[in-house]
């Protein structure tokens, strides 16, 4: 047991000043009595005091103590917010026994059976020191659920109140209960934030209830069957398709460094995407098995699913790109074209395709200007001189491409960053990671993306950049060299709509708003170049290369 001195003392008070307070309101509404009502508004101050005395202690402790080791900072961390929502739980029951007074008979909330609600918040505030002291999993779980339960409570008192209110009488005593249960179901928030503490003081990662239970289902589908105290569950990257990702390993201090190198990739989110990413990686597993992960352990959850699939090794190729020296740059995107080539090679379908570049642009415009409103331009003249509005000029440019076509398909990646992309050195391999959007779809989707994504690094001095544009250049070169091997004739012009739709739609994640104004007038500098060509031959338009350099 981890103890800090002073701490747990006054974080034990607190939870027995509370537990108090429960007691002390179920006998209130038992025979209200203005001792009774005394001694629970006075014990509110001293619940507040001790609450600050607490956040004080701990913020202290966390930016004084050097020696504190992640574990013992997760600690105080959980102990600063389950104190902050007793705090809140000692107010509720303050605003019931205040609520109170607004009755005609007092006993009226008697026949409403509040004995149930006190009997679950009573047992999870008794849970709390036991779950935390003792890292108990399955105590912070039976804290969680008092939520679940209280909400059930709230909702069968809800429906009898409103079909009394229809009776046309006890109108004020009727919305007065109404008032105390919905404290009582506040209580439930409070307790799931404190069971969720203590999930984060054993887990070290801040996780949903819902979350871990996803990932309790998917790893016990997945064979695992040891103590979940015995993992580590750490977030390692962020992910802006609304999904979770961690990384889970078992929390073993003799582990091998080639067994500490084996671990899993937790993903938890939407039930859609994550049923399309498992398609997605199966497929993509069945065409090049070394190229994707395994994939662990499925569950889903109404409308949630989680995946528990293989780690890979290696780095982001972001980082190679930015961090390593010239020679393992060069390898890296060695391996980064050899590897691409064969996906677009071995999947290609000689089917001319329709794209939908604008189409992708308009979907995401809300984000956009949510971001950057400013992005949104309005029709404007100068002398004779017309200056279209962003809506008439994506119209115009969504006929213009469907003058064209492109004459292949490839299975591409659909959000190929270049943080989605591994490379292993000591294995010489490339994986590919976050999948959801892959389909049959032009190969200049992915190159477009791969392109901007290595643009819209935010580092600004000379060595970073110069580096960053060597990178372009030469997929550019690449990406060029696979069109005339291949006979594609309207690369070029087909690649002006891609970037701008990826110059346009990465401004949503830049908030330097300098850097977003680049990007979206590479977009509109192309979009008005296409507009202008519109009717001509496309196989002779030809994309300015400046725009890709910044």
């Amino acid at each position: 047991m981890m103890t800090f001195e002073g701490l747990d003392e006054n974080f034990k008070f607190i939870v027995f000043e509370v537990e108090n307070q429960a007691r002390s309101t179920q006998k209130f509404m038992d025979a209200p009595s203005r001792k009774r009502y005394a001694k629970i508004t006075s014990r509110d101050d001293y619940i507040d005091n001790l609450k600050t005395i607490i956040e004080n202690k701990c913020y202290s402790r966390i930016h004084s103590d050097q020696s504190l080791d992640k574990r013992q900072l997760n600690k105080i961390r959980a102990i600063q917010v389950i104190c902050v929502n007793l705090e809140k739980i000692a107010d509720y029951f303050v605003n019931i026994v205040k609520q109170m007074q607004y009755l005609d008979d007092q006993s009226f909330v008697q026949r409403y059976d509040y004995t149930e609600v006190f009997e679950i918040m009573l047992s999870r505030l008794g849970a709390i020191l036991d779950a935390f002291h003792d890292e108990d999993m399955s105590k912070a779980l039976y804290i969680c659920k008092a939520e679940p339960m209280l909400d059930d409570v709230y909702k069968v008192r809800f429906d009898r109140v409103m079909n009394e209110m229809g009776m046309g009488r006890d109108a004020q005593s009727l919305v007065t209960v109404l008032f105390i249960f919905r404290y009582f179901e506040r209580v439930g928030d409070a307790l799931l934030n404190i069971g969720e503490a203590v999930i984060f003081s054993l887990l070290g990662e801040r996780i949903k209830i819902e979350q871990f239970e996803a990932l309790q289902q998917t790893l016990s589908k997945s064979g695992f069957s040891d103590s979940f105290s015995d993992i580590d569950f750490s977030a390692i990257w962020g992910t802006r398709s609304g999904c979770r990702i961690g990384k889970v390993e078992q929390r073993e201090a003799e582990l091998t460094s080639e067994e500490k190198k084996q671990g899993s990739i937790y993903k938890e989110g939407n039930l859609e995407k994550i049923r399309k990413e498992r398609e997605s990686i199966q497929r993509w597993k069945q065409l090049f098995p070394d190229l994707v992960a395994d994939i662990y352990g499925f569950h889903e959850d109404a409308d949630k699913g989680s995946m528990l699939v293989e780690f890979l090794n290696g780095c982001t190729l972001d980082e190679v790109i930015l961090s390593g020296d010239d020679e393992l740059v060069r390898n890296a995107l060695f391996i980064l074209e050899n590897t691409v080539l064969e996906t677009w090679t071995r999947t290609m379908v000689k089917l001319p395709l329709k794209t939908n570049y604008m189409w992708q642009i308009q979907s995401r415009l809300e984000g956009v200007l949510q971001t950057h409103p400013e992005f949104w331009r309005t029709p404007k003249s100068l002398g004779g001189s017309e200056v279209h509005s962003t809506e008439s000029l994506l119209s115009a440019c969504a006929d213009a491409e469907d003058e064209l076509e492109a004459p292949f398909s490839v299975f591409i990646h659909g959000d190929f960053n270049i943080n989605n992309v591994v490379y292993n050195h000591e294995a010489q391999q490339i994986h590919y990671i976050d999948l959801y959007r892959s389909r049959d779809f032009d190969y200049l989707q992915d190159a477009s993306v791969f392109l901007v994504s290595n643009f819209r690094v935010p580092l600004f001095d000379s060595d970073h950049r110069s580096r960053i544009n060597a990178v372009i250049k030469q997929f550019y070169g690449f990406i060029r060299e696979f069109a005339q091997r291949h006979g594609d004739a309207t690369v070029q012009a087909r690649l002006a709509f891609a970037l701008a739709r990826s110059f346009y739609t990465s401004t949503r994640f830049e908030l330097n708003y300098k850097f977003a104004k680049e990007m979206y007038n590479r977009s509109m500098f192309l979009l008005e170049k296409i507009h202008q060509y519109r009717g001509g031959a496309w196989e002779q338009f030809s994309l300015p290369e400046d725009v890709l350099y910044y």
